[in-house]
């Protein structure tokens, strides 16, 4: 009991503090106080892929999950986005969202959170995982939508995106990236008036967003994946009993297609983009991920034809 009492009172300030830092940026942002950077670090393009002066079957933009800190980062060291590119040389990938700063500010380039990180590195996660409930929050949840949804767009059209072109946007997101992919879509819609796919990894969201303006999403998941299980759990929402949720309006309209990747898990050794872990088929489970999500794109494109074509 003691050593409980211990971790809850050495614990409990730090995620009081978290919680207020996470809602001071969205804030911030609302409030004019700070402007959302654009600038990308040196030596860091805007987009890697197809080449920007001939038009993309696609932009994809990932939306990574709470390991999420810089620029270059990624909870894979960026495997899943080479493997995509490597695949499919016609889209053109975008890695440098910063999901869980509504001020596109990379949270390990701050030099109180370097200092952190040094020495406490726990509560780089915990301030990330503290933003996906600041998001997830009706109270903040709108502000908070605004903010990434144009980040988003501002990156896209660094990267070489023009509103109205037609060529669809895909938004990929990994575990808590889904609560922000989702809030996104109407800022999106509004600003750049492109078709939107989504495809969700793992996803944890409160499924309180409307999807109304997003063609189609889909849902890569597995029955190993004890975190998207615990989200479905957790917000109200995604329970088949709140009929008139965005989740489940959206599920009703056919706008949710559920892909299995058994026997995937969330994280670890046998995670969705492990390259070790082996399928029967012989492919690694980062393999297959890549497949799943370049497949489904290539799909749509072939049911809907390139804006390009004649």
């Amino acid at each position: 009991m003691n050593a409980y009492l211990l971790w809850v009172f050495a614990i409990g300030p730090v995620l009081i503090a978290e919680a207020l830092l996470a809602r001071y940026e969205v804030l911030a942002y609302g409030a004019g106080w700070r402007a959302p950077v654009t600038e990308l670090p040196e030596g860091v393009p805007y987009a890697r892929g197809a080449a920007p002066d001939s038009p993309p079957d696609a932009y994809l933009v990932y939306l990574d999950g709470i390991g999420k800190r810089r620029v270059r980062d990624s909870r894979d060291g960026g495997q899943l986005v080479k493997a995509l590119i490597a695949r499919a040389p016609e889209l053109r990938v975008l890695g440098q969202v910063q999901p869980y700063s509504p001020l596109a500010a990379p949270l390990a380039e701050r030099p109180v959170w370097k200092w952190l990180r040094r020495r406490i590195g726990l509560l780089l996660f915990l301030h990330n995982v503290m933003q996906i409930f600041v998001a997830a929050d009706q109270r903040y949840r709108p502000l908070y939508n605004r903010a990434v949804g144009s980040q988003i767009s501002t990156q896209l059209r660094l990267a070489g995106y023009r509103p109205d072109s037609g060529i669809p946007v895909v938004l990929l997101s990994y575990s808590g990236g889904a609560q922000v992919a989702g809030g996104a879509v109407d800022e999106l819609h509004t600003q750049l008036r492109s078709p939107l796919l989504l495809i969700t990894l793992g996803g944890f969201h409160n499924g309180a967003n409307d999807l109304t303006s997003a063609e189609h999403l889909h849902r890569l998941t597995s029955a190993s994946d004890r975190i998207e299980r615990v989200g479905t759990w957790i917000f109200p929402q995604r329970w088949p009993l709140f009929r008139g949720s965005a989740w489940n309006r959206a599920n009703r309209a056919g706008k949710i297609t559920v892909h299995r990747l058994d026997p995937a898990t969330h994280v670890g050794p046998s995670s969705y983009v492990s390259p070790t872990a082996q399928l029967p088929d012989g492919r690694s489970h980062l393999d297959r991920t890549a497949d799943t999500v370049i497949a489904l794109i290539r799909d749509r494109h072939s049911a809907t034809g390139s804006p390009n074509d004649p």
